[in-house]
C-alpha cells in the first residue's frame, strides 16, 4: 500500500465516528444544500482540520530541498483520495447562492 493511502486509511479509521457523521451530512448536502448547508460547513471544518493534520504528518520534513516537489505531489494524491470519498470537501467554508 502506498504511503498516502496508508495515511488516509489510518486517518479514516482513527476518526471513524467524526468522518462517518460528516459523510452522512455530506451526502445529504449533495441532495439538499439549503437544508444541510449550516451543518455541512460547521462539521466540515472539523474534518478539514483532521485531514490537514494527516497531510502535515504525511509530508512533514519533505518541504525542504530536493523533496519539495515530491511533497506537493504526495499531498495532491492524498487529497485526491479524500475527494474520492468526500467529493464536496473543497466546498466546506465556501458559501454560494445555493446554500
Amino acid at each position: 500500500m502506498t504511503k498516502y493511502k496508508q495515511y488516509f486509511k489510518e486517518m479514516w479509521e482513527e476518526n471513524s465516528e467524526i468522518v462517518a457523521g460528516f459523510q452522512d451530512i455530506h451526502d445529504k448536502y449533495q441532495v439538499d444544500r439549503k437544508t444541510w448547508s449550516q451543518r455541512f460547513h460547521q462539521e466540515g471544518q472539523v474534518v478539514i482540520e483532521i485531514i490537514r493534520d494527516y497531510e502535515r504528518r504525511l509530508c512533514s520534513g519533505m518541504e525542504k530541498g530536493k523533496n519539495s516537489v515530491y511533497s506537493a505531489r504526495l499531498a495532491e494524491k492524498f487529497w485526491a483520495e479524500v475527494k474520492l470519498h468526500l467529493p464536496l470537501i473543497e466546498r466546506v467554508g465556501v458559501k454560494s447562492n445555493l446554500d
